[in-house]
């Protein structure tokens, strides 16, 4: 077992969150030259290779890695990731890192909220207000009545829906399976639905925009394994907080790289937002 590290824990988890967020960045940059399904397909690619040699690594091989009593569960939660990162980046393409990531960061509240009737978790009034009061953040930042209403903000609202029943059917076969048989799956499964939408989709790129798509696998793979070592060396609890940097490091990097714009309504809605997540982890842990 390995020993609790809450210090490490955290120093890996803002880690975690600077190199998805400049993952983000590739990821927005290459979408746009090209197209989404090709990015992402590549970028599977090399995740599934990673999962594999993983799998492979550990004790039983790769048919321990994929042994399951869950199947179409399992392949369900891999389906869901892969297309959930679709639709994210589509959304850095259409609005840009700053406002799609304020508006993501609301999924650690959808998780609060159906993790009573997928989970059968107990939410305690407390935690409902905190979730009404982060979901007026959202509104906040999308600033429905004040112009025309874009649908396209709604995209990174569908991304943190899919995201966050991802990570509730992750907790929910977390009682039968594994971390590396979910983690197998994942990457497995992802991997083969994107190639064959991916293919029909090939462009051509050129040498530089083929050295990112490298920096972009890489850093996907060494993101993944910063994760899995922080929950490895410190609890959950402990350490989500920090995943909130996320949004700062990717919000740092459209204004800086990107020109993007920070509007007082999307700086203003993405601080409830966060307030609201991190009472509700708050109350969560406290629960525990």
């Amino acid at each position: 077992m390995t020993d609790q590290n809450t210090r490490l824990g955290i120093l890996l988890m803002i880690g975690t969150t600077f190199v998805f967020a400049m993952q983000d960045g590739l990821s927005r940059h290459l979408a746009g030259a090209y197209n989404v399904q090709m990015v992402v397909m590549v970028r599977y690619w090399f995740f599934a290779a990673f999962v594999i040699f993983v799998g492979a690594r550990k004790a039983g091989g790769i048919r321990a890695a994929a042994a399951t009593k869950q199947p179409v569960l399992q392949a369900f939660r891999g389906l869901l990731l892969a297309f959930e990162i679709c639709v994210m980046i589509a959304a850095f393409v259409l609005l840009g890192l700053v406002e799609s990531h304020a508006v993501f960061a609301c999924y650690p509240l959808i998780i609060a909220a159906l993790s009573g009737p997928v989970l059968g978790e107990r939410v305690g009034w407390r935690r409902w207000v905190a979730i009404g009061i982060g979901f007026i953040g959202v509104l906040v930042i999308l600033n429905p009545g004040h112009t025309v209403f874009s649908p396209a903000a709604l995209v990174p609202l569908l991304a943190a829906s899919m995201f966050a029943l991802y990570g509730l059917l992750t907790r929910y076969v977390a009682r039968q399976d594994t971390s590396a048989t979910s983690f197998f799956w994942t990457g497995t499964m992802g991997a083969v639905a994107l190639t064959c939408i991916g293919v029909w989709y090939w462009e051509p790129m050129s040498g530089q925009d083929w050295a990112l798509m490298g920096v972009l696998c890489v850093t996907g793979a060494l993101g993944h394994y910063m994760l899995i070592r922080c929950y490895e060396v410190a609890e959950a609890s402990a350490v989500q907080p920090f995943a909130y940097l996320q949004l700062v490091f990717a919000s740092a990097l459209g204004l800086t790289v990107f020109g993007e714009t920070l509007r007082p309504n999307v700086a203003i809605g993405a601080a409830i937002v966060i307030g609201a997540g991190l009472f509700t982890l708050f109350r969560e842990r406290r629960r525990a």
